[in-house]
């Protein structure tokens, strides 16, 4: 078949996809063990139990990098069972654990920790036991990508401490039932830090004590549910400010922690990024998701992380992503990266939780997403659609979006870019942006404070919508290869057909003669009439501005 012309950025990609109307998947080689699946599984031993409340009371012993304390569990039985999991990374010690006063019997395997009961826990009944331990735990070398406690000192020589565990997991620094898909319902931090410090941590603070032994408690409570990588402890010889945001619950506290050195140029730069970022927000998402906690921004001695009520901010008081433009448009150097992106997380990641990690592109897409959103915000539709469009030349289609299940295994780094590019695409299929809006909003209202699974999120849209798009997420999310729309003529009139993986493949786009305006064709893998008079192969245009496809023409 002579191939008069191929549109496309990928272009090595489409031709190997075009020689078969059914690709093969680029799958990748994964090795799993049975430390991942300890972590990654919801086993029996993990949902015998409803996690409902946690004390986590902890020392930060900063110049030997050592932590000692406790974490209380509190919960209630899902059916009748007389062993559970909790997870602590095995660096870490476990001193006793202590239920109705008496001392339990428990394994270590990796890092999964097993204990044993002295009789049936009932189905229904609400218990506890608490957990004590110390250790050193894993020191982060290169915060947030790599988890565990970063310890840096601040420009005065003082310990500026914070910790990251974001997909290695929350274990490696603390006691806890360590998946997403229970999340607890309130928590108790109490951080003890060297006299002279502060901590700040999630929620919001209830009382600081001076303890005899040279150290200060500072008691942090989260009155929503929160998931455990989200869990933060940070340290420094903080100054504090705040004002309060007139949103759309009512008057929200925004509270800022920064290093006294920072003090006056943070009141600027945070006075300047977060009210319009919760503006563009709360529009497109609905209301801020934890009123109750309120927001922070806390500097930290790495980049930043979507810490929850306690954003982490890292960004050194610039726009754009460490002072570049991740979109490559110009747009990007506008705002602050940190305060945009990983605030958007409080909407998705925080209030909307994937159950397990393989769908973390719930987190990342729709954030990576809600930049674009932020820029249409401040500066119009078309520069959020340049700005998203942008986005695409850091996409590798080299793995499937969609990590395997059950092993800990986060998505790749596609999540992000692509995931972004693929719900603009789900924009322009829908064409109705009020309706778009309150898909967006509805997500973050019918799943408020829950845990999701993939078709939860895809079938909501899908039904909102009333467009199937199942099998549009299913190519771009399960699949490496980008559909490619071809074109061919037959006695003088144009077919087009799409070349895809996903079953049942179909997906509407916008095609124009030039010059002309654009016409929704819905395209299947079977060859059917385009249907737009006066188009032919040498005139025709696919609307690959906010389609990210190729185009084969015949």
């Amino acid at each position: 078949m002579q191939k008069t012309k191929l549109s496309t950025l990928f272009l090595g990609v489409l031709i190997f996809v075009a020689t078969s109307s059914k690709a093969q998947l680029l799958t990748p080689k994964y090795k799993f063990t049975r430390a991942d699946t300890l972590r990654g599984m919801q086993t029996p031993l993990r949902t015998c139990y409803d996690i409902n409340y946690y004390h986590l009371d902890v020392k930060f012993n900063i110049a030997n990098k050592a932590i000692s304390g406790s974490n209380r569990f509190k919960f209630t039985a899902t059916r009748n069972f007389n062993r559970l999991q909790f997870d602590l990374f095995a660096n870490l010690k476990i001193d006793r654990i202590i239920y109705k006063g008496k001392i339990l019997r428990y394994k270590r395997e990796y890092n999964a920790v097993f204990i044993s009961f002295p009789q049936n826990i009932k189905k229904g009944s609400r218990d506890e036991f608490t957990v004590y331990y110390s250790g050193h735990p894993t020191e982060a070398k290169n915060a947030p990508w790599d988890g565990g406690v970063m310890y840096s000192t601040d420009p005065a020589g003082k310990p500026f401490v914070a910790t990251a565990c974001q997909g290695i997991g929350a274990g490696i620094w603390w006691p806890n039932k360590d998946q997403q898909a229970d999340e607890v319902d309130s928590m108790l931090i109490s951080i003890s830090v060297p006299k002279g410090l502060k901590d700040v941590s999630n929620g919001r603070l209830r009382k600081v004590t001076e303890l005899k032994d040279g150290y200060t408690r500072y008691d942090w409570f989260v009155a929503n549910p929160i998931n455990n990588y989200d869990v933060a402890a940070n340290i420094a010889d903080y100054v504090h400010f705040g004002d309060v945001y007139n949103g759309e619950k009512g008057p929200l506290t925004t509270d800022f922690w920064v290093l006294p050195q920072n003090l006056e140029k943070a009141k600027k730069h945070f006075g300047e990024g977060v009210p319009p970022m919760l503006k563009a927000f709360e529009y497109w998402f609905g209301p801020y998701p934890f009123y109750e906690d309120g927001y922070k921004l806390v500097e930290t001695p790495y980049l930043g992380m979507e810490h929850q009520s306690a954003v982490a901010y890292g960004n050194g008081y610039i726009n754009g992503y460490k002072g570049t433009d991740r979109s490559n448009t110009g747009w990007g150097l506008k705002w602050d990266y940190i305060i945009v992106h990983e605030s958007g997380h409080e909407w998705f990641g925080n209030n909307i939780t994937s159950k397990d990690i393989a769908d973390s592109w719930i987190h990342e897409g729709f954030t990576d997403y809600s930049e674009a959103l932020y820029v249409e915000s401040q500066y119009g539709k078309q520069a959020g659609q340049e700005y998203v469009r942008g986005l695409r030349l850091g996409i590798e289609n080299d793995l499937p979006i969609v990590a395997p299940y059950n092993v800990n295994q986060d998505g790749p780094q596609d999540m992000y870019n692509k995931g972004a590019v693929i719900l603009n695409m789900v924009r322009t299929i829908i064409n109705d942006d009020d309706k778009w809006r309150s898909i967006l909003r509805g997500l973050n209202k019918t799943f408020y404070h829950q845990t999701v699974t993939y078709n939860q999120v895809v079938n909501y849209i899908s039904e909102q919508a009333g467009i199937n798009l199942n099998p549009v997420f299913d190519q771009y999310l399960h699949y490496t290869n980008l559909p490619v729309l071809e074109f061919t003529t037959v006695k003088d009139q144009l077919y087009c057909r799409w070349i895809a993986n996903a079953d049942g493949f179909t997906m509407p786009v916008k095609i124009r003669a030039k010059g002309g305006e654009y016409k929704f064709v819905t395209a299947s893998t079977r060859f059917l009439p385009v249907g737009i008079a006066g188009l032919t192969k040498d005139n025709l245009e696919v609307d690959t501005f906010n389609y990210y496809v190729g185009v084969l023409i015949d």
